[in-house]
């Protein structure tokens, strides 16, 4: 058993810093990268990308990120586990088994599957799963011939047997975020997926630091506090047999690690602090203590568990109709008088030309942009330089919306004066798609490890 290791987060969703990963490698020393790519909306972006094309479907920037640690995960021993495999886990794996065969190295890569059940849906329900919506209720019937991904949010224990079996790179579909980091303490500390004290502190840990630089500076209430965002540095685990931890960073990094940055994470979309549910233990958040040792250092301990349960949650996606969006400027005198108006303009033209249209909206950056103030409630509209009319319709009718687009931007000749710019010409209507959280017994889903050597 060591008597400590390093965990690097190096990505707190796809598209996070590109940069970020390599640095964690380079910068100093690191024991495992990992790196989370996955929110509710990427799985089913990930899934529309793999029906366009077999061969997509996964986090291809992590494909380019093993490029170029390569040389260190080789002669450095560093272990990298990612959610990078998406809906595609296998194509993610040969992308990255040919840089291995390439580059002559001798390296182990494992996949962890199974998450993904849009194929059993069918199946699943016709057996009894109703797979309810969590939120209303209603069962997945409902929308079933409209789904696009649905996946469990696996936990750690394939990760452990991965690394058991001496995987190198872990790729996984959907595993809990802290899951990728709680595998790599499960394993090096041989800890009982039983001891729920300590697995839900591998859990607090990873909860730190799945958003990437959220917990060492970025996103942070008291920015100003934080001296250097451009070399920011990703945060690391630094982790204990005892179940203790310590966040910090790279030396000579920017941002910045202190007992605030670190409790704004904490109770980031976490719902009840006392019962943070995932797939390996329920943790208690309420329990544990923190303390500032030094610069960019935090100590995290005593942390208390409970078991889990017997479900799996799912996180599914559908096809929920279409959607518009654009919005138009205008300058004072008026400016916001002659937004409203433009807005009632629009969607007076729409019922001319008898559109179906569920949802009409309109926003007004400059004066409610970011909130639900009623218009009667502007004061002097004369205060107003500019305002932006932001309008947005929605429905299930893409023709229709598309019709709708083709009447906003005449409106700078056909309206109110003033108009001082569009957003992008004419606008079209993109599908939108809607989130369905459920559970589902553990017993209906069998993770899957598999190792390759390339």
């Amino acid at each position: 058993m060591k008597n400590t290791i390093r965990i690097a987060s190096g990505s707190g969703f796809w598209g996070d810093m590109p940069g970020a990963p390599v640095a964690q490698v380079k910068d100093g020393p690191v024991d495992y990268l990992v790196m989370d790519y996955l929110a509710e909306v990427t799985m089913s972006i990930m899934q529309k990308q793999r029906m366009r094309n077999p061969a997509r479907g996964y986090a291809y920037d992590f494909v380019k990120v093993i490029e170029q640690i390569l040389p260190e995960i080789a002669d450095r021993g560093i272990k990298v586990v990612a959610n990078a495999g998406g809906v595609n886990p296998g194509a993610c794996k040969d992308a990255v088994t040919d840089l291995i065969r390439e580059s002559g190295r001798n390296l182990t890569v494992a996949v962890v599957d199974g998450d993904d059940i849009l194929p059993e849906i069918d199946h699943l329900v016709e057996s009894g799963h109703k797979l309810y919506n969590i939120d209303t209720g209603n069962p997945i019937t409902d929308i079933q011939d409209r789904l696009l991904s649905a996946n469990v949010y696996l936990g750690s224990r394939p990760i452990v047997t991965a690394l058991e079996k001496g995987a190198d790179i872990v790729i996984t579909g959907r595993v809990f975020d802290a899951g990728l980091i709680l595998g790599p303490m499960m394993h090096e500390f041989g800890w009982s997926f039983e001891d729920y004290d300590k697995v839900a502190s591998g859990v607090v840990a990873g909860h730190i630091i799945e958003c990437g630089a959220q917990a060492s500076g970025g996103n942070f209430t008291d920015w100003q506090q934080v001296e250097d965002f451009v070399d920011i540095g990703f945060p690391i685990i630094e982790a204990y047999p005892d179940g203790s931890f310590m966040v910090t960073k790279h030396e000579n990094s920017g941002g910045l690690v202190n007992e605030m940055t670190v409790k704004e994470q904490l109770v980031y979309e976490i719902a009840d602090p006392r019962a943070y549910l995932t797939p390996d233990v329920v943790a208690d958040f309420t329990s544990l203590a923190l303390q500032q040792e030094g610069a960019n250092r935090v100590r995290v301990r005593d942390v208390a568990g409970n078991p889990p349960t017997d479900s799996y949650k799912v996180s599914a996606s559908y096809r929920d109709g279409y959607k518009i969006t654009s919005s138009l400027v205008y300058s004072w005198p008026d400016a916001l008088r002659k937004a409203e108006h433009a807005g009632r303009i629009l969607k007076g033209r729409a019922e001319a030309l008898g559109l179906q249209i569920s949802e009409f909206h309109c926003d007004y950056v400059g004066f409610n942009g970011c909130s639900e103030l009623p218009l009667d409630e502007a004061g002097d509209t004369e205060d107003f330089n500019e305002i932006e009319l932001r309008v947005s319709a929605a429905g299930n009718s893409r023709e229709d919306l598309d019709r709708f687009g083709k009447e906003i931007v005449p409106l700078v000749l056909t309206g109110p004066s003033g108009v001082t710019g569009y957003a992008g010409g004419r606008p079209r209507a993109s599908e939108v798609v809607a989130y369905w959280p459920a559970l589902l017994e553990k017993s209906a889903v069998e993770p899957r490890v598999r190792i390759f050597q390339p």
